[in-house]
């Protein structure tokens, strides 16, 4: 059988392998700082690990002194390392380790090295539960993988807990020799599996997080956030149908003179400015697009024509109601727009051209008004 020095060193060679990987992560991904925390954490539990591996059953309290703190920073490095996943800030988590140091190496202080042994399972089962939690937590971003995480760090904590219980109910609080018991044999196992477990779906959830965000930024205008001209067309081609569809092309007045009296970065400005309005007044279920330059398309489901024309009056009003400059003393921002509707069997290229040509109209009626398309010919 498979002893518990063996069963250290194995999980040691295992961690030695994923810090490989979650560095490679990093280096290709530096703004992930949860990858170099957990890197760093799996590093230092490999080398209190591979010590406590190496010790041939000795348990001098100078040697528990390097051993124990090693491994407790360590999970709390790989505690830092899942809040910053989760987007939580990472200095809980090295406080909690720091106290879970002073309150494992005091009783070593006094000789007893199994109430220090006692709390070093006491405080490596806290941390690692409150691992699970934040996975836990946060498992809308992926909820098998982020829950199975969450599960795996609970089981791992209790077999750190049933040590813990094991020593405190045998009132163990001096040991000349590692603990040898059941609870022990299962955290060693438990360990290695989930240490292997829980490196392989963080680096999973790593990866598609990593290809959610290109497809974001393959998808999104970069200066205002909302949809680029190529999302749009790819969820709506030319004989999409749009049955249902209101559509609103606007467009900024003046955008030109902005640009040329005000600069370029005043000129963006404006343009994030608007586009925050367009947010805030149009629902969640509204498509929102910047189709180039100051155009900006917003696509409304279930909106008749009337219903869709206050929407886009209420849009002008609230960017008229800025008040931002364009370089003139008397004039500031001001924006036009051009609504359609989808008429039966009618195609999204079909309404968005209509909106255009309303556009159009609003500009050479005098601009910072709505003008609504007539409804459309049945043939």
């Amino acid at each position: 059988m498979i002893d518990n020095a063996t069963l250290l060193i194995g999980i040691a060679f295992s961690g030695a392998a994923l810090v490989l990987a979650l560095v490679i992560g990093w280096l290709n991904a530096r703004a992930e700082t949860y990858l170099i925390h957990g890197a760093t954490g799996i590093g230092l539990i490999v080398l209190a690990l591979a010590a406590l591996g190496l010790r041939n059953s000795s348990y001098s309290i100078w040697s528990l002194f390097v051993a124990f703190p090693v491994l407790l920073a360590g999970i709390a490095y790989v505690y830092s390392g899942s809040r910053l996943f989760n987007h939580n800030a990472a200095r809980p988590a090295l406080y909690l380790g720091l106290a879970s140091v002073i309150a494992t190496t005091t009783p070593l202080v006094f000789g007893l090295s199994g109430l220090g042994t006692l709390m070093l399972n006491f405080c490596a089962a806290v941390m690692l539960g409150l691992c699970g939690v934040a996975f836990w937590r946060g498992r809308e971003d992926a909820r098998t993988a982020m829950a199975a995480n969450a599960i795996i760090y609970g089981l791992v904590a209790a077999s750190f807990l049933a040590c813990a219980i094991v020593l405190l109910v045998q009132g163990q609080w001096v040991l000349d020799a590692p603990p040898d018991n059941l609870a022990e044999d299962i955290n060693s196992i438990m360990s290695l599996v989930g240490l292997t477990g829980i490196g392989a779906i963080t680096l999973t959830l790593h990866h598609a997080r990593a290809a959610r965000r290109h497809r974001m930024e393959a998808n999104t205008d970069a200066l205002t956030g909302v949809l680029n001209r190529r999302a749009l067309f790819r969820r709506f081609n030319e004989d999409s149908p749009a049955t249902g569809l209101a559509v609103i092309m606007f467009d900024l007045d003046h955008f030109k003179q902005i640009n040329d009296h005000l600069g370029h970065a005043h000129g963006d400005t404006v343009l994030v400015r608007f586009a925050d309005i367009l947010r805030n007044e149009l629902r969640h279920s509204d498509i929102i697009a910047r189709l180039g330059g100051e155009e900006f398309c917003a696509i409304l489901p279930g909106h008749d024509r009337e219903a869709a024309g206050q929407v886009a009056e209420r849009i002008r009003r609230a960017f008229d109601n800025l008040a931002l400059p364009i370089g003139s003393e008397t004039e500031t921002a001001t924006v036009s727009a051009g609504l359609a509707t989808a008429g039966k069997d009618e195609t999204f290229s079909s309404v968005l051209s209509r909106a255009d040509a309303a556009l159009y109209k609003a500009k050479q009626a005098g601009r910072n008004q709505v003008h609504i398309a007539p409804f459309r010919l049945v043939a």
